[in-house]
């Protein structure tokens, strides 16, 4: 949700349904990968998984930095040209494709909701498609939300601010993922 927000606040709404589509798109491969067994994969290799969890705490750590150190306008005007969409579009992806916490988290979670007397495989894709959707509208209210506030923090300052609180947000996440423990 930093990601979008941060892409919302940053570059507007064009961004932000950039951002959305590529966690749309992330957490759809995350599901499948769990579906096809990746998560169970990932789960009981110790090596891969954190192989994983390194590439993607060291991915927040740059996208944090590269906030943190990004260039503010002053009275209202870009200092720096936007990004494009699609290139937006591929770090919403991977951020959320590539988190193997998140494809363990299918593994162990949809399962729980699972009736092993009916069609495993239709409800699994009822379930993960029903997460995906939720989690898509989710993103873009934040997205939407903080592409409204845009013009708020129009001031060099506030934009300053948002980008080291934002900065600084991902890059514990990345601390964070690097130092949280495999999944019993």
């Amino acid at each position: 949700m930093l990601l979008v927000v941060s892409y919302a606040l940053g570059h507007g709404r064009r961004s932000a349904a950039a951002t959305v589509a590529g966690v749309a798109l992330g957490d759809t491969t995350a599901v499948i990968a769990s579906l096809l067994g990746l998560g169970a994969l990932l789960a009981a290799s110790a090596m891969l998984f954190t192989v994983l969890k390194w590439v993607g705490a060291a991915y927040l750590v740059y996208l944090g930095v590269k906030l943190w150190r990004a260039p503010v306008s002053a009275n209202g005007i870009p200092a720096a040209p936007p990004a494009p969409p699609w290139k937006i579009f591929l770090h919403a992806y991977g951020v959320t494709a590539l988190n193997p916490k998140g494809i363990v988290f299918f593994v162990a979670f949809l399962p729980q909701f699972v009736d092993r007397g009916g069609d495993v495989a239709w409800q699994l894709l009822i379930l993960g498609s029903s997460f995906v959707v939720i989690a898509t509208v989710n993103a873009l209210a934040y997205a939407l939300l903080a592409a409204g506030a845009r013009r708020a923090v129009r001031r060099p300052s506030v934009q300053r601010a948002v980008n080291r609180t934002g900065g600084g947000l991902l890059v514990g996440a990345g601390l964070l993922t690097a130092l949280w423990g495999r999944p019993a």
